[in-house]
């Protein structure tokens, strides 16, 4: 038997972490037939997809960002000023990224995260539903996993 040594590191590495994701990339397309008939599609691609709300001054008011992949929108980050929290403009600004991705993007599916604090209740009334929740995620939060299928 061959005894090998490794040297492990605890360092940030950019170029490490992005050749780490290409070839876990390669072999997760490797092994599931389902990514490699993706690889070939334009979903392959994570495309961004921002959302702004700005108020009469050009302020920003709220926003979405998110991306889309796979037939699916991931939104990352809903945020609404505290002065216009309750006005509509966190269902605006999520109606419009759902539209763009269902209708220009050809998705069939949302999902996000929100903390217990934050959100959870406004995405259900939005149609989503909760498939996911984490106690302790950060300890004392909740986090949840939400998605809303249009098909």
């Amino acid at each position: 038997m061959v005894s090998r040594m490794f040297r492990i590191e605890t360092e940030v590495d950019k170029e490490r972490r992005d050749l780490l994701r290409n070839r876990l990339r390669e072999t997760n397309t490797a092994a599931s037939p389902v990514l490699r008939a993706l690889r070939a599609t334009p979903g392959a691609r994570e495309v961004p997809l921002h959302i702004w709300a700005l108020d009469d001054t050009d302020a920003l008011a709220g926003g979405l960002v998110g991306h889309t992949w796979a037939g699916w929108l991931h939104v990352t980050y809903l945020w609404v000023d505290e002065r216009h929290r309750g006005s509509g403009i966190g269902s605006r600004l999520l109606a419009r990224a759902e539209r763009a991705a269902r209708d220009q993007r050809g998705c069939l599916a949302a999902r996000l995260e929100t903390w217990d604090f934050q959100a959870p209740r406004f995405y259900q009334k939005q149609g989503y539903e909760v498939v996911s929740v984490i106690p302790d995620y950060p300890p004392g939060i909740t986090e949840y996993t939400l998605v809303k299928r249009w098909v």
